[in-house]
């Protein structure tokens, strides 16, 4: 695509165009944003303002037009999302410096209405990536960050391999002086590991420590010669000099034909997931499900129902309810329906949509995604909440129904939501209306991944089950990782609950087999379902819930300190006469966070009723707070006695979904599944 350059003439967005090149991305623009003329530098939230003296060059370098701005705004939400959740107000912050970033990327739009991506240097900076994605979703372009989330040492070294040469222009680290101004990449890479080692300063210098100026790049037509530069110390004590060179005169130098050193792209997948693709069988496409006979009745398929306990609500079950079998009713009408009613019974708790931590959304034919997708993001704004989409034999006339779980928050931080829309090496981009993570109340709630090749948003081709398995768990391990740095790492995150959906009967033991292989599935109850499609065609999609293992513990004392805390993970079974039971609860001691697994194979009703004898069970109707009744659609008759348990003393929300298989760890072919996510009312 054709693509404009966000500028600050440092390193970084230098060096992501080497990569958008790669990519086979075409430069037509460039842009940047500085103080006004007679100030140097401004203390921006936003953007690196030193070095503007010279910007005009690096432009005149990369030979494209150059459109500048003056930075009116400041920062006025300095919080961690941008715009409301509410899409009535998802706009833009009156007064934000982020406004201008707006208005500047508009011009460049108007000048060049064929530009549909832009460049972005954001390494680790979430309060960057927010604002800079959510100017870019209100304009329709997509962000190309390549360096998003990557190891800083291994970018500097690429960065200097592949012909780069920046100088640093402003030092405000530890251990970096005034000396080091005007130094080269290659001249300071040993300091800036050692200053690592010894302090956590940044390589890169994301946390501020200094900011760096381009003089030559592989892209660059010229190479920029500073004929005069100044020393500026605002600052000079033992603990960290801040100073910077103001740029009294520089020159352009011609540079003869380029011979570009090959940007590094990084493998497509590290260790241990490259070993989990290794360990995966030769794989053959296998014929797909024929369409179950049985997937026309309705019968024994509860209303929707809602709960709540303590700062949790669920919502179960939502969906059309025909009133005449001869109405017709658009998809897009059967799905604001389904919104209308999920919006009244969370109205029912003083809460909305802008509430939802996840949604999980099952239609009946992967064919109506794209206008179900349409609808779907008219509803949420800013940090919409994580989601997974299957396909599944709903029964006819039914096509869309959803379950949502919400939190009730004390403050607005009490949430906190990672939704990244930029093209990256990291991990698929959410250009949709969902993040990739909500978090709350220490738990984490992560969109269903597929094995995308985030830099295209791709499935693997030719197609291949072990390369989109192990993907799928690179993608979840990066989500969570990425979460622990925007709240600055002291959580281990353990997963509580695994979901993985299939489409093929015949790979579910490999994939079996490659969980059972992987340590950070060993202590969660996980689940395989044979569904007819998933998105794009894929052939798995791996959902997992989290807790972060933080807890507020009270001591002996009285007083509450934050602990670290870790999940038991406990099995079971049992068998009677008519049938046998397999349970997996993943809980806390120290908190009342659970998961529960429970297979069932037989449908009489007193198989479920032995679960009071379960230590870890014997509140799983209370506690269970969300409910998914995952049943063989072949066999629906079994599930109904998993309904009429979920009914007393109260009716309890549970969302029925139709597979095809049903698998565990230790079993095979269950008549269904329930996987509850169980807490407890502290109030």
């Amino acid at each position: 695509m054709k693509y404009v350059a966000l500028l600050s003439g440092g390193k970084d967005s230098c060096f992501n165009l080497l990569h958008c090149a790669r990519n086979g991305h075409e430069l037509v623009a460039a842009a940047s944003l500085g103080p006004e003329q007679g100030k140097e530098e401004l203390d921006s939230y936003l953007y690196q303002t030193v070095g503007q003296d010279a910007i005009e060059f690096v432009g005149r370098a990369l030979d494209v037009p150059l459109y500048r701005r003056v930075i009116s705004g400041a920062a006025v939400e300095q919080g961690g999302e941008y715009g409301g959740r509410d899409p009535a107000h998802s706009g833009g912050v009156r007064g934000d410096e982020t406004e201008d970033l707006y208005e500047l990327l508009l011009t460049v739009k108007n000048h060049h209405p064929d530009v549909l991506g832009v460049s972005v240097g954001a390494i680790l900076s979430n309060y960057q990536r927010v604002r800079v994605e959510h100017v870019c979703r209100r304009l329709g372009l997509t962000p190309l960050c390549y360096l998003w989330q990557r190891d800083q040492e291994e970018l500097l070294t690429e960065m200097i391999e592949a012909g780069m040469e920046a100088i640093l222009i402003k030092v405000a680290g530890i251990g970096l002086t005034v000396r080091d101004l005007g130094k080269t990449l290659t001249q300071m890479q040993r300091s800036l590991i050692k200053l690592n080692r010894l302090y956590g300063l940044h390589v890169c210098g994301e946390g501020g420590e200094y900011e760096s100026l381009t003089l030559d790049c592989p892209l660059f037509k010229y190479r920029i010669n500073l004929e005069e530069v100044e020393t500026v110390v605002h600052s000079d004590n033992d603990f960290a000099t801040v100073a910077y060179l103001r740029i009294k005169s520089a020159t352009l130098q011609p540079k003869p034909e380029a011979q570009h050193n090959e940007v590094v792209i990084p493998p497509l997948l590290t260790e241990p997931f490259s070993l989990i693709k290794e360990s995966m069988p030769s794989w053959t496409p296998s014929a797909r499900s024929s369409d179950p006979l049985s997937s026309t009745t309705r019968s024994g398929s509860p209303t929707i129902r809602h709960r709540r306990i303590g700062r949790w609500v669920a919502v179960a079950n939502v969906e059309h309810e025909p009133q005449d079998q001869t109405e017709e009713l658009s998809l897009e009408d059967e799905l604001r329906e389904c919104f209308e009613k999920l919006r009244t019974a969370l109205a029912h708790y003083s809460l909305t949509l802008a509430d939802c931590t996840n949604i999980n959304v099952i239609l009946s034919s992967m064919d109506l995604f794209a206008r179900v997708n349409v609808v779907y993001a008219s509803y949420f704004g800013t940090s919409p909440p994580a989601r997974a989409c299957v396909a599944a034999d709903l029964p006819p006339p039914i096509r869309v129904r959803l379950d949502c779980i919400a939190f009730a928050e004390s403050t607005p931080s009490a949430r906190q939501a990672l939704h990244v829309q930029g093209l990256s090496y990291w991990a698929p981009a959410n250009i949709g209306p969902y993040s990739q993570a909500i978090v709350a109340d220490e738990r984490v709630f992560i969109s269903g991944q597929i094995g995308l090749i985030p830099s295209s948003l791709s499935l693997p081709s030719p197609q291949s089950l072990a390369m989109e398995t192990a993907l799928s768990f690179q993608h979840v391990h990066r989500v969570v990782k990425a979460l622990k740095n925007n709240s600055g790492g002291g959580w281990a995150g353990h997963y509580q609950g695994i979901v993985y959906w299939l489409v093929n009967q015949d790979d579910v033991p490999l994939v079996r087999n490659a969980s059972a292989q992987y340590e950070g599935d060993s202590e969660a109850p996980a689940l395989f379902v044979v569904v007819p499609e998933l998105p794009k065609g894929a052939l798995v999609e791996k959902q997992v819930i989290v807790h972060t293992g933080q807890c507020d513990v009270e001591e002996d004392d009285g007083t509450v300190v934050r602990q670290a805390v870790v999940p038991i993970h406990e099995t079971g079974k049992y068998q009677t006469l008519n049938g046998e039971v397999h349970w997996e609860v993943s809980s806390f001691r120290e908190n009342p966070s659970k998961v529960a697994l429970v297979c069932v194979r037989g449908g009489e009703p007193e198989l479920l009723d032995q679960l009071r004898n379960v230590s870890a069970l014997q509140s799983f109707r209370t506690e269970a707070l969300s409910i998914r009744l995952f049943y063989n659609v072949a066999r629906p008759q079994a599930a109904s006695s998993a309904l009429a348990f979920f009914s007393k003393p109260e009716p309890a929300p549970v969302t029925p979904i139709p597979c095809r298989h049903i698998t565990s760890r230790n079993g095979d072919d269950w008549d269904y599944a329930i996987l509850a996510i169980c807490t407890k009312d502290s109030i």
